[in-house]
């Protein structure tokens, strides 16, 4: 995997229009996060645009319900033929095998790849106090987060989203072969805006993220073509 595809950049825009504009802006991308407001917006004509253009997509749109409707949501979602996929793993044992399972069905009905369905642990939004105090969850951050990519894990999906702060230690406790996706990446001259738990983007490579999910650091930077720049130059030192 060279250092682009380490990175992914979200499509953090209202409509299709400005997300035709900012992928023709960093032609160097490829790979996309569209969520849940773009997806919202545009229905899945935002990820047929992108799969003309070769593209990888990370579809995050973060399932949250029953088994059944989450197993029916992501059996749609796979056949969209996307590379990523993202459900809470709070939903719980049962709604994640039924996920698991309809991946496979819903690409294999399409005739695509299946994506890899990754579990949020926990938003990275979320401090250890809100955790505590808002959640109600007693458990310590980090070991909240192992719990919940364990639980991933053992219920048959193929990684976890979690702050760089987590990845070292869901790293050395998960297969290998288990995809670690963080967000909340901010480069040293970057503002940490909403960001609780970050790290760098070598700092979070370095501790064993196999991607990397960084957008206003680079969308919304004075130069982004240089900060798309920086961050490369940085990963690329480490490859």
């Amino acid at each position: 995997m060279n250092t682009n595809e380490r990175i992914i950049v979200p499509l953090d825009v209202t409509d299709l229009q400005s997300a035709i504009a900012l992928i023709d802006q960093f032609p160097q991308v490829t790979f996309w996060k569209v969520g849940l407001e773009l997806f919202t917006s545009t229905g899945p004509t935002i990820l047929e645009i992108l799969k003309s253009r070769q593209k990888q997509i990370f579809l995050d749109l973060k399932f949250h319900d029953i088994p059944n409707t989450c197993a029916g949501a992501c059996r749609a979602a796979s056949r969209y033929g996307v590379d990523l996929l993202t459900i809470h793993a709070t939903c719980g044992t049962d709604a994640l095998k039924a996920a698991a399972e309809a991946v496979q069905i819903g690409a294999n009905q399409a005739g695509v790849k299946p994506p890899k369905l990754i579990a949020i642990t926990l938003l990275t939004s979320i401090s250890a106090r809100q955790l505590a105090f808002d959640l109600k969850i007693p458990l310590e951050l980090p070991e909240y987060a192992l719990e919940m990519a364990l639980l991933a894990q053992e219920t048959g999906l193929d990684g976890a989203v979690c702050s760089p702060q987590e990845v070292a230690q869901l790293r050395g406790t998960c297969k290998d072969d288990f995809v670690l996706v963080c967000p909340g990446v901010r480069p040293t001259w970057a503002d940490k805006m909403d960001q609780k738990r970050s790290l760098t983007p070598k700092q979070a490579i370095l501790a064993g993220a196999n991607y990397l999910v960084i957008g206003r650091p680079i969308t919304a930077a004075a130069d982004p073509e240089l900060a798309w720049k920086r961050i490369s130059e940085e990963l690329s030192a480490i490859a």
